[in-house]
C-alpha cells in the first residue's frame, strides 16, 4: 500500500518527522512518499518486532505509542524508548541484521512496514537522504544517553518531569502536541518500566507534580500549566533532541 491515501506530503508522518531535523527537497519528499508500505494495526501490548527477529522491514510509527524494550530473564522490563509517529524505531536493522530488544505497543497503533531493499534503493539514489536517516540514528542515540542520565543521576521527581517535557517537545514538532499539553496514553506502570521506578512511586510522583500545579492529568490527558517551570524542575534542555530550532 502506498502513503497516497495521506494526500499531502506534509501529512505523511515520515516527512513531518524529519523536517524537524532537517528540510527536505521536493524531490526527496516525493521519493519517500513512492516508498511501498504495507500499514499493519496493532493492539496494544502487541510485539512489532522482537529481540533475536531477523526482520527484512523497519517499520514506521502512524499512530499512536510505541516502545523499545528488554525483558531480563526474571521477566522484569526496561523501556528504553517511547516512540511516536513518524518514527523507525528499527532503523537499525538496515545494517544489525539480528534485533537486540523488542518493539512494542503501549495502546492500539498502526504501523506502516518499509522492506528494507526499497528503503536500501532510494537512499542510493537521494544520499542526502541517507545523511538525514543517520542522523535519526544518532538523535536516537542521544534520547537514549540523556535516559541513564536520568535514571543514574536525577531524582525520581526530575526523571518523571524530565520525560514529560520530552514528550511534549517531540509532540509538538509533530503537530501533535501544544504548549499546555497533549494526550499521554502511558500508564503508571509503563512509566516506572522506563524510569526504573514502581508504580508506587511514580503514582506519588505524579501526586506531587499536581499538588505543586505543574501538571493536571485526567484520563491520559496531560495538561501543562506552566511550561517554564516543568523545564526548571526537571533542569530540561532540549538540545539533546537537536531539532532544527534548536
Amino acid at each position: 500500500m502506498n502513503f497516497a491515501f495521506y494526500g499531502q506530503a506534509d501529512q505523511h508522518p515520515l516527512i513531518r518527522r524529519l523536517e524537524g531535523i532537517a528540510d527536505l527537497s521536493d524531490e526527496e519528499k516525493q521519493a519517500i512518499l513512492a516508498l511501498p508500505l504495507t500499514v499493519k494495526v496493532f493492539e496494544a501490548d502487541t510485539d512489532v518486532v522482537r529481540e533475536k527477529d531477523r526482520p527484512s522491514d523497519c517499520c514506521l510509527i502512524v499512530n499512536g505509542f510505541v516502545c523499545r524494550y528488554k525483558l531480563l530473564p526474571d521477566g522484569r522490563r526496561q523501556i528504553m524508548g517511547f516512540y511516536i509517529p513518524g518514527d523507525i524505531p528499527d532503523l537499525q536493522s538496515l545494517h544489525l541484521h539480528v534485533m537486540d530488544n523488542s518493539i512494542g505497543t503501549l495502546v492500539t497503533a498502526s504501523v506502516a512496514m518499509i522492506p528494507h531493499e526499497s528503503l536500501r534503493k532510494m537512499l542510493r539514489r537521494h544520499p542526502r537522504l541517507a545523511d538525514i536517516l543517520w542522523r535519526e540514528t544518532l538523535i536516537d542515540g542521544a534520547m537514549l544517553r540523556e535516559w541513564m542520565v536520568g535514571i543514574g543521576r536525577r531524582t525520581a521527581y526530575q526523571r518523571v518531569a524530565h520525560l514529560l517535557c520530552e514528550l511534549q517537545v517531540r509532540l509538538k514538532m509533530i503537530g501533535l502536541g501544544k504548549e499546555d499539553g497533549y494526550e499521554l496514553p502511558v500508564t503508571q506502570n509503563e512509566l516506572g518500566d522506563a524510569l526504573g521506578l514502581s508504580t508506587v512511586h511514580v503514582n506519588r510522583v505524579l501526586q506531587d507534580l499536581r499538588g505543586h500545579g505543574l501538571i493536571v492529568l485526567r484520563g491520559g490527558a496531560l495538561r501543562i500549566p506552566d511550561l517554564k517551570a516543568l523545564w526548571q524542575v526537571a533542569e530540561f534542555n532540549p538540545s539533546y533532541l537537536h531539532l532544527k530550532e534548536s
